[in-house]
């Protein structure tokens, strides 16, 4: 399994990979049953929605690293469970809150962390797979733009949904009144994609080979 630069993914195994997508699958059914606020729902998980099928629909030609593969899942879980309660009212947020003694939920903080927590190993593989870039510094450079870059696109979203929306709209831009939060968002991202490269480069590069 291999693409056209020749190099060799080691993806997770079938009973893995599929233990994974029924993860996924059964969170995401559980929480569009009766989420606290369908719209804010919709636009929170519809980046699942779209990228299991395409994960899926690829994965003979494109298969993942394991590494990858698990952090999708982590990420996915994530916004899940944001969009069930909406992130400004999560009782892991509350709970979190509490014990660190946070003044706001923290939740959607965690999940501007994991968005460049995760996306930074995505656009790492897709770097190093699609493309002639080598490891070094350029590949750090660009993987974190690429992290940065996304953030600030969701953050556009987040604007237009206000434009479109208006009040409805608050839930999901979960601000909690902190008129600093889009700078905050981008900054956690920021720092969630840089800890990754140090946590999982070694690593992912065991699962990545020519």
């Amino acid at each position: 399994m291999t693409d056209h630069r020749n190099v060799i993914a080691q993806p997770p195994a079938r009973f893995e990979a599929w233990l994974l997508i029924i993860l996924v699958a059964g969170a995401l059914l559980w929480s569009g049953l009766a989420p606290t606020d369908r719209m804010t729902w919709f636009l929170e998980v519809v980046w699942v929605i779209v990228a299991l099928p395409l994960v899926m629909a690829n994965w003979q030609r494109f298969p993942l690293t394991r590494l990858l593969c698990w952090l999708l899942a982590t990420h996915a879980l994530v916004l899940i469970y944001g969009g069930a309660y909406t992130y400004a009212e999560t009782p892991l947020g509350f709970q979190l809150r509490d014990l660190v003694g946070f003044e706001r939920n923290p939740w959607d903080r965690v999940g501007h962390f994991m968005q460049g927590f995760v996306p930074a190993i995505l656009a790492r593989e897709l770097l190093l797979r699609c493309t002639p870039l080598q490891r070094g510094g350029w590949l750090h450079y660009l993987v974190l733009a690429a992290a940065l870059s996304f953030s600030a696109l969701f953050e556009l979203i987040e604007w237009w949904a206000a434009l479109a929306f208006g009040a409805d709209a608050d839930a999901f831009l979960a601000t909690q009144g902190d008129q600093w939060d889009t700078q905050w968002d981008m900054f956690l991202c920021l720092c969630g994609a840089a800890l990754s490269l140090l946590l999982w480069s070694r690593l992912h590069d065991r699962q990545l080979g020519r």
